[in-house]
C-alpha cells in the first residue's frame, strides 16, 4: 500500500530575476509570498483519505541552471503538480520547466512596481511556444509591492487547480480493476486500456468473476472481519417488503444464506482492490497484495445474477461513505461494468472526497405529463426533472440522510458523524431482488433522496474518431408530493433507490431547458457527484485533454490552460476540443 513518502506533492516555484543587481533584493518577498501559496494549499487541498496535499518549496529561481535543479529536485521528491509564483521579471525560456505531463499554474502578483504579471504573460506564452499547457491566474486588482497576501479571486483558483492537478497525480500509476466481460450488449462494458493507460496513466487490472467465486468457495476473505460485517448486516440492513409474487419468493433460510454471500462479496471485491495483509496470515500471500485499483466496475448481469446473488449489497456499501468499521474512502464501483463511469465516479471522489451515486437515467417527466398523469405540477419543477434510479444499488450516502448545517447533504467521509451514519441506515431498506430479472437472488437497496442537495451530474462518453467526452449538469435534487413520487417510481421499480433531479437551465442551446439536457445526455448511464463542482471537472478535464461536450456552467467559472484562448477566446466549448485534439492525451500522443 501507499506510503505518505510516496504521495505525489505539489512543488511551488519561487521566481526571481537572476540579475546579480535584482536577485537577492527580490528572494526574501517572493519566498514569503510562496510560503502564503503553500499554506494555502495545505489547508484546502487534500488527498483520497481525507488528509492535507504536502507543498514543497523551490529556493529561488532565476536562472537555466536554477531550474535544472528545481526540476531534478521536484523529481526525486514525487511532485506531481507545479505552482510558479513570480513577482518580477524572469527569463521565460531559460526557466520554463520543460514537462509537459505535470499539471503547471503561473500567479504573477498584479502590480505596477512588482511586475509578476509581466513576466507571467511572457512564461504563459513561451510555454504555449513549446507545447506546455500552463493554467494563469491573473488577478482582478492592482496590489502593493510589500502586499504578500493572495486575493480571494486568485486564491480560488489557485485551490481549484491544485485539487485538480492533485487528483490527476493520485491517479498515475494506480489501476482499474475490470471484474468480469461485457454486460448485456453494453458498449463501455469492458476494459478501456488505452483510455486509462494514454488519458490516466493507470493501468487495467482485469479479473473474471470466477475468481470472486473461488475465493468464496475457499474461504479467501478476513473470517473476523465478515463475522463483524455479518452482525452489522442483521443489526442495520433493514429489509423491506418482498416483492416477489408467493411462488418466487426464497425462504428466509436461503435469504440468510444470500446475505452471507452479499457480504462476503463485500469483502473479496474490496481486497481485490485494496489487498488485505490479514489474507497473508491465512495464507493467501498472492491475494493479500491486490491490484492497488482506485476504482472498479462488476459485470453482474447476467453471468452472475442468473445464479447467484446479486452485488447489489457490495456496490452499496463500497461506494458509500461508511460500513461495518465506520467512515472510511468510499470504494467506486460501477454496475454493469461501465468502466467509462468508473473512471467519472473516480473523478468525483477525488474531487469531493464524498460517495459517488452511479445512476440509471430512467426519463424525464415534463409538466405536461405530470399534469396528464397526476393533476400537480410540484412547484420545483416547472420544467420538468430527471428520473434517476439503478437496478438495485447505489451509494448509501445518496439517501441524503447525513446533515450539513440542519441541511441534508452528502458530506466527505472524514465529515461523517455517528449520527450522520446512523440517519443513513435508518433510511434505507433493502428488499429481496425481483427473480423474474435476478434469478440468483440478493438485496436491491432502497430509498427516496431528500430534496434540495446540490449535485453534479456526469457522464463519459467514448466517440469513435474523436475519443472521449465528458457532460456536467449541475442540479439540485427535489422533494414530490408522494403521490407524485409514488406514481413514477411504480411505474418502474419502488424497490429501488429513487432521485428526482432538476438541472440548471442556461441560455444556451443545449442547456437551454431540462429536456433539452435529457436529450442530448450520451447515454443511459451517469454519476451525481455531491455539491456544484462542475468548474472542477471541468479542470480536471482539460488537464487530462477530455474535451466538455455539454455542461451549463457560466462561461466565467471555466478554467484551464491560458492557450486554449488561442483555439478561440470566444468559443470557449469549440476551443476546448480543438485544444484537447490538438495536445491528445495526457500520457501519449493519439
Amino acid at each position: 500500500m501507499e506510503t505518505l513518502a510516496e504521495r505525489p506533492v505539489i512543488g511551488v516555484r519561487a521566481i526571481v530575476d537572476g540579475r546579480d543587481s535584482l536577485r537577492t533584493a527580490q528572494s526574501q518577498p517572493v519566498l514569503d509570498l510562496t510560503r502564503q501559496v503553500c499554506r494555502l494549499l495545505e489547508e484546502h487541498v487534500f488527498y483520497a483519505d481525507g488528509t492535507p496535499v504536502r507543498c514543497v518549496m523551490s529556493d529561488p529561481v532565476g536562472s537555466s541552471v536554477d531550474a535544472v535543479r528545481t526540476m531534478e529536485a521536484f523529481r526525486r521528491q514525487n511532485v506531481g503538480a507545479v505552482v510558479h509564483v513570480a513577482r518580477a521579471w524572469s527569463y521565460p525560456m531559460e526557466i520554463l520547466y520543460d514537462d509537459a505531463q505535470i499539471p503547471q499554474l503561473i500567479w504573477g502578483l498584479s502590480g505596477s512596481n512588482a511586475p509578476g504579471t509581466v513576466f507571467m504573460g511572457a512564461q504563459a506564452a513561451a510555454a504555449a511556444q513549446v507545447g506546455v499547457p500552463l493554467f494563469k491566474v491573473y488577478g482582478m486588482d492592482i496590489q502593493d509591492a510589500d502586499d504578500v497576501s493572495i486575493p480571494t479571486d486568485v486564491a480560488e483558483k489557485i485551490v481549484l487547480f491544485g485539487q485538480c492537478a492533485l487528483a490527476v497525480a493520485q491517479m498515475r500509476r494506480k489501476a482499474y480493476l475490470c471484474v468480469g466481460t461485457t454486460c448485456m450488449g453494453i458498449g463501455a462494458a469492458g476494459p478501456e486500456h488505452d483510455f486509462y493507460r494514454r488519458y490516466l496513466g493507470m493501468r487495467v487490472q482485469s479479473v473474471d468473476m470466477s475468481e470472486v467465486l473461488r475465493r468464496l468457495k475457499e474461504q479467501v476473505y478476513d473470517e473476523a472481519e465478515y463475522a463483524k460485517a455479518r452482525r452489522w448486516a442483521r443489526s442495520f440492513c433493514l429489509e423491506g417488503e418482498d416483492p416477489n409474487p408467493p411462488q418466487m419468493r426464497r425462504t428466509q433460510e436461503e435469504k440468510e444464506r444470500d446475505w452471507d454471500v452479499c457480504v462476503k462479496m463485500a469483502l473479496i471485491l474490496r481486497d481485490l482492490m485494496d489487498g488485505n495483509p490479514m489474507l497473508a496470515e491465512q495464507g493467501f500471500a498472492e491475494a493479500a497484495q491486490g491490484f492497488d485499483a482506485l476504482t472498479a466496475s462488476f459485470q453482474g448481469q447476467r453471468h452472475w445474477t442468473d445464479w447467484m446473488p446479486t452485488n447489489d449489497f457490495a456496490e452499496s456499501v463500497l461506494n458509500a461513505g461508511f460500513d461495518w468499521n465506520g467512515p472510511r474512502r468510499p470504494h467506486p464501483i460501477a454496475t454493469e461494468n461501465d468502466a467509462l463511469q468508473a473512471a467519472a465516479m473516480l473523478f468525483g471522489a477525488l474531487l469531493t472526497g464524498g460517495a459517488q451515486l452511479f445512476c440509471d437515467v430512467r426519463g424525464y417527466w415534463s409538466a405536461a405529463a405530470l399534469r396528464a398523469r397526476y393533476g400537480d405540477v410540484p412547484s420545483q419543477t416547472p420544467d420538468g426533472f430527471f428520473y434517476l434510479t439503478n437496478s438495485g444499488s447505489m451509494a448509501l450516502d445518496g439517501c441524503m440522510g447525513a446533515r450539513e448545517n440542519g441541511a441534508p447533504a452528502i458530506k466527505p467521509f472524514w465529515n461523517l458523524t455517528d449520527e450522520d451514519v446512523a440517519r443513513c441506515q435508518s433510511h434505507v431498506q433493502w428488499h429481496a431482488a425481483k427473480r423474474a430479472v435476478f434469478r440468483g437472488g440478493g438485496f436491491s437497496v432502497s430509498f427516496r433522496a431528500e430534496g434540495g442537495v446540490p449535485l453534479t451530474m456526469v457522464r463519459l462518453n467514448m466517440v469513435h474518431r474523436l475519443g472521449p467526452t465528458l457532460q456536467i449538469v449541475e442540479g439540485c435534487t427535489v422533494n414530490l408530493p408522494d403521490p407524485v413520487a409514488d406514481g413514477v417510481t411504480n411505474r418502474t421499480d419502488p424497490t429501488w433507490p429513487q432521485v428526482f433531479f432538476v438541472p440548471r437551465s442556461t441560455d444556451r442551446p443545449a442547456s437551454g431547458s431540462v429536456y433539452r439536457m435529457m436529450e442530448s445526455w450520451g447515454s443511459n448511464h451517469c454519476v451525481l457527484c455531491p455539491g456544484h463542482v462542475g468548474a472542477a471537472f471541468a479542470t480536471l478535464a482539460s488537464i487530462l485533454r477530455v474535451p466538455v461536450s455539454l455542461h451549463n456552467l457560466p462561461f466565467e467559472q471555466l478554467f484551464r490552460p491560458d492557450l486554449w484562448k488561442q483555439f478561440g477566446a470566444d468559443d470557449p466549448i469549440g476551443a476546448d476540443f480543438r485544444a484537447c485534439t490538438a495536445y491528445g492525451p495526457l500520457y501519449g500522443a493519439k
